[in-house]
C-alpha cells in the first residue's frame, strides 16, 4: 500500500446491487476457475462468504450442494435472497459464525474488502470442519495499481489527496499463505496472476469502475468537483488502460485452496513459523 494512502478505518462501501449486476456481471463470469477448484459435491454444505447478488451461490447449488450465503451489505443480501429463494445471512466477514461446521468456505472477489484479514481467516477456520476446505480468489498485490495511481494524481491536482482512504487489502502470495498457515490451515494451492479485464459495460471508462468500486477513494470529494476528478482519472490512465476504444482494469488475482488442520497440526505449524521468523 503506498505510504501516502491511509487504510479506511471502517469499510462502509454501499452497493447498488442492480447496477452491480447490470454493469459488473463480469466479476462472477470470470470466477469459473475458482468454482472448478471448489469442485462442490452433492449434499455437502458450502458457505459463500461475500456472496454478492448470489450468482455464484446459485451455480454452486446446482451441483447439489447446500448453500449458506453470507454478505455484509443489505442490498446484496436482499438481491441474493430473491435469486436463491432462501435466507441469506447479513453478517460481517470478520466475525461471522455458523450453527454447524460446514464442508467448505468459498469466496470470490470479496476477501480484499475485509481489512482485518487475520480475523477473517480465523472466522473461516471456526466455521469449517477439520479437513474442510477454504477456496477463494481475491485481488493480489499490484491489483488496480494503475487505477489507484490515477485517482491519487487526479486528487492531488485538486488538492484533495490527503483525504484518500484505501478500501482494499491486496496481499502477496507469501503474505496470505503465511496468514493461512498461522491460523489453522494447510495451503494446498496458491496461484498469483495478472488478469487485465475489459470493462465491457462501462461507457464512462475507468471512471465508472471508480464510482462503483472505489467510492471510498473519492468519498471526500465535493460533488461539484467530482466530475472533473473522474474525467481526469480517465485521461491519466488512458495510455495504459484504454486500447482500441475499450477500457480495461489492471487486475492481479490471488487464488488458493487451503485445508483446515486439526488443533495439533495447527500448533505444530505455528511453532515452525515462529522459529522461521526468529531465524530471519
Amino acid at each position: 500500500m503506498p505510504n501516502d494512502i491511509k487504510p479506511a478505518t471502517d469499510n462502509t462501501t454501499e452497493w447498488d446491487a442492480e447496477r452491480y449486476d447490470r454493469q459488473f456481471g463480469y466479476v462472477s463470469s470470470l470466477a469459473g476457475g475458482v468454482v472448478e477448484l471448489l469442485a462442490p459435491e452433492k449434499d455437502e454444505t458450502v458457505l459463500d462468504l461475500g456472496c454478492g447478488t448470489g450468482e455464484l451461490a446459485e451455480s454452486i447449488r446446482e451441483s447439489g450442494a447446500r448453500i449458506v450465503a453470507v454478505d455484509s451489505d443489505p442490498a446484496m443480501v436482499e438481491k441474493a435472497a430473491k435469486r436463491l429463494g432462501q435466507e441469506v445471512i447479513l453478517a460481517d466477514g470478520h466475525a461471522f459464525t455458523v450453527d454447524e461446521p460446514v464442508d467448505a468456505v468459498f469466496s470470490n472477489a470479496a476477501l480484499h474488502w475485509m481489512l482485518r484479514p487475520e480475523e477473517v481467516v480465523r472466522s473461516v477456520r471456526a466455521a469449517l470442519r477439520t479437513g474442510g476446505r477454504f477456496v477463494a480468489e481475491l485481488g493480489g498485490a499490484g491489483n488496480v495499481a494503475t487505477i489507484i495511481a490515477g485517482v491519487r494524481t487526479a486528487l492531488a491536482e485538486h488538492g484533495l489527496d490527503e483525504g484518500m482512504e484505501m478500501p482494499w487489502y491486496f496481499p502477496s502470495p507469501a503474505e496470505y499463505a503465511g496468514l493461512l498457515e498461522a491460523n489453522g490451515f494447510r495451503v494446498a494451492r496458491m496461484e498469483y496472476f495478472p488478469r487485465p479485464t475489459e470493462l465491457t459495460e462501462c461507457p464512462g471508462g475507468v471512471a465508472d469502475w471508480v464510482a462503483m468500486f472505489g467510492s471510498t477513494l473519492i468519498a471526500h470529494v465535493p460533488a461539484d468537483v467530482l466530475p472533473a476528478v473522474l474525467a481526469r482519472v480517465n485521461e491519466l490512465v488512458a495510455p495504459t488502460l484504454e486500447r482500441d476504444g475499450s477500457w480495461y482494469a489492471d487486475y492481479y488475482r490471488l487464488r488458493f485452496v487451503a485445508e483446515a488442520r486439526d488443533a495439533a497440526e495447527t500448533t505444530a505449524a505455528q511453532a515452525v513459523l515462529a522459529v522461521s521468523k526468529g531465524a530471519r
